[in-house]
């Protein structure tokens, strides 16, 4: 019945909302509901993200594990590899609100291997995904990020500023070293200018 119920989304759902992300068929995600204008997506900034999700074996249309029956939530942080791939790409793609229905195949789920017992060997999943949230990761903020980024910048100029005033002052010390080497030199010629002249 919820296999059903998804088809009967995808059959009315435009297909402008219909998006290949691998670019070979293997991940499509279609838009079930659209997100505010005004909706944040995930983000380096925000890589950790909130989800309700509903997973379906495309072949039989069986749900093998959803988040709806006791209205859990499932975090993950994106890019790190702990979620399938298809999931990686789709959810990077989406803002919070938003719902879609993405179908992957096995190279960008559980592939040869699937995921006994409920996901059997290459396997076709459908997955419909609401994105309930994305936040910075834990003891991290938006702010402290940017902070962080400021002040690496900051201290990546001071580095530079003390590099180039060392090089001057070594400069600096080079070109004093040296005229006091002509000093020395001049006073030497000098005495020895001065001797001459005695000795006659």
């Amino acid at each position: 019945m919820v296999y059903e119920k998804l088809m009967g989304m995808e059959q009315s759902i435009a297909m402008n909302d219909t998006l290949d992300l691998s670019g070979d068929g293997g991940v499509v995600k279609i838009t079930v509901k659209q997100a505010k204008g005004d909706a944040m997506g995930p983000s380096d900034d925000r890589p950790l993200v909130d989800v309700h999700y509903e997973g379906i074996l495309a072949e039989t249309g069986e749900v093998f594990d959803t988040t709806r029956e006791d209205n859990s939530i499932f975090s993950f942080e994106i890019g790190t590899g702990s979620v399938i791939k298809a999931w990686d790409m789709a959810l990077r793609t989406m803002k919070v609100g938003e719902i879609a229905k993405i179908t992957c195949k096995p190279d960008y789920a559980y592939g040869v291997a699937g995921s006994p017992p409920e996901i059997p060997p290459n396997a076709t999943l459908i997955f419909e995904v609401e994105l309930l949230a994305c936040k910075p990761r834990k003891g991290s903020s938006i702010s402290s990020t940017q902070d962080e980024r400021s002040r690496l910048e900051e201290l990546k100029k001071q580095r530079e500023m003390a590099a180039a005033l060392k090089e001057d002052e070594k400069k600096k010390r080079e070109e004093a070293k040296a005229a006091a080497a002509a000093r020395i030199q001049a006073k030497m010629e000098s005495k020895k200018g001065k001797g001459k002249g005695k000795a006659k």
